[in-house]
């Protein structure tokens, strides 16, 4: 697992040069992988209280049918945490491949009878993605000899064999993530640095994905504890890359965080925005814990 960039586009990335047929298709879902969204609000008090109780009621009613995973127009995932601290009072993370089934989750709860009384504290634009950094099976087969394996040695095959019936499990993961059942979410934007001396798209690519590889140990050693899904912004909203965590329990959240700035991809090129912590929830609960309803 690693909490930095996951691609950066370069010649021969995977998701670089679509297929001829894909380049000419018109369309707004992506070539491969979904869009995603991650919307934030907060509940204006002074109109929830000026609400009649029965449109209050009603309200939160709406709310949960438009939050509602199965519900008919929901998007492909959805998901709803109530938020600690002052930034927001409940976020929504939602992915599909239509963006305006994503925008119209948005719309529907500013349409809605609490419309009102939801402020909108924070938004992120993004798209899936697999990053340049995690190797094809052949690159991979190239990084076991330069480590020393013998490529006809049966320990060579056995790693090989076992890097690729994990590697399309990685891919479908990072294009089409399922969320996992843990209660911990976490989301943050970041940047590369692109500072005369600390210019991340000025580095060789070998050099960065050497740093990446060393982001990635880091990562692993939170394996069963922590997972991420790092999603790409560049073109679509101020910050290049969005990281998004669940973890078991909050405490991995602060380890893993501290533990990876110390890598070097992290601890000379990244740049960090706000961090968003909350706690998985349905929306009716979000509700509840925000004295909504009771």
């Amino acid at each position: 697992m690693s909490h930095g960039p996951e691609s950066a586009s370069r010649p021969g990335a995977p998701s670089a040069h679509p297929s001829p047929a894909a380049a000419g298709e018109v369309s707004l879902s992506p070539f491969e992988g979904w869009h995603c969204r991650h919307l934030y609000y907060r509940f204006c008090r002074s109109t929830l209280k000026a609400l009649r109780p029965e449109d209050l009621e009603n309200g939160a009613e709406e709310i949960q049918q438009i939050l509602d995973p199965s519900g008919q127009h929901a998007p492909t995932r959805i998901q709803v945490a109530s938020t600690s601290g002052q930034r927001a009072d409940f976020g929504v993370m939602a992915l599909d491949a239509d963006p305006l089934k994503l925008d119209s989750v948005h719309h529907r709860l500013m349409a809605s009878a609490l419309g009102s009384a939801l402020v909108p504290a924070y938004s992120f634009v993004s798209l899936t993605e697999v990053s340049e950094y995690v190797p094809t099976v052949e690159q991979y087969g190239q990084r076991l000899v330069v480590e020393g394996e013998d490529p006809n040695g049966p320990g060579y095959r056995a790693k090989l064999k076992a890097y690729e019936s994990r590697e399309e499990m990685m891919r479908k993961q990072r294009l089409h993530p399922e969320f996992p059942a843990w209660p911990i979410q976490c989301f943050y934007p970041m940047n590369k640095k692109r500072k005369v001396g600390e210019n991340w798209f000025a580095l060789p690519f070998d050099e960065r994905n050497k740093m990446m590889a060393e982001h990635g140990r880091s990562g692993m050693k939170f394996g069963g504890k922590v997972t991420q899904l790092i999603t790409a912004s560049i073109g679509f909203d101020d910050w290049e890359w969005g990281v998004t965590l669940w973890a078991r329990n909050p405490q991995f959240i602060k380890d893993i965080v501290y533990v990876m700035r110390f890598d070097e991809a992290s601890a000379r090129y990244a740049e960090f925005g706000p961090f968003f912590i909350g706690y998985v929830c349905s929306a009716g609960d979000m509700l509840r814990q925000c004295r909504v309803i009771g």
